[in-house]
């Protein structure tokens, strides 16, 4: 299984809405690193699973859409609680309208908060 990783950083703020959220539900600010790690079984002709250029210029396109946003306010979140899970999800979905995934059958998104912890979603494309 061949894989290739492409991150961006960027700040974006939020809100929790679960009930009792603490100093969460107030609106702060996170600087979140997400990682794409695209994989699959083969390469094409030219020896890649997926054009890196083409993911660093989607990555980019994605990363705006989120940076220094307040998330709750975000259409993608309307009804959601805006957790880095959500945002994992969320920025695979928007990723995928931005590239071609080529060779590539399975993408993982990592999304670090801060420095303090990290979640994961991983989609079959």
């Amino acid at each position: 299984m061949y894989s290739v990783a492409v991150s961006r950083t960027f700040v974006a703020q939020h809100y929790l809405t679960v009930p009792e959220p603490g100093p969460e539900g107030e609106p702060h600010s996170h600087t979140f690193t997400v990682e794409a790690t695209f994989q699959g079984p083969d390469l094409n002709e030219f020896g890649y699973l997926i054009d890196i250029d083409e993911v660093c210029a989607g990555m980019d396109v994605t990363a705006e859409f989120f940076r220094d946003q307040l998330l709750n306010d975000l259409p993608p979140f309307e009804g959601l609680n805006p957790s880095a899970e959500h945002l994992a999800r969320l920025f695979a979905s928007r990723l995928c309208e931005e590239i071609s995934p080529e060779m590539a059958t399975k993408l993982e998104i990592s999304v670090q908060e801060d420095d303090v912890a990290t979640v994961g979603y991983t989609t079959t494309l």
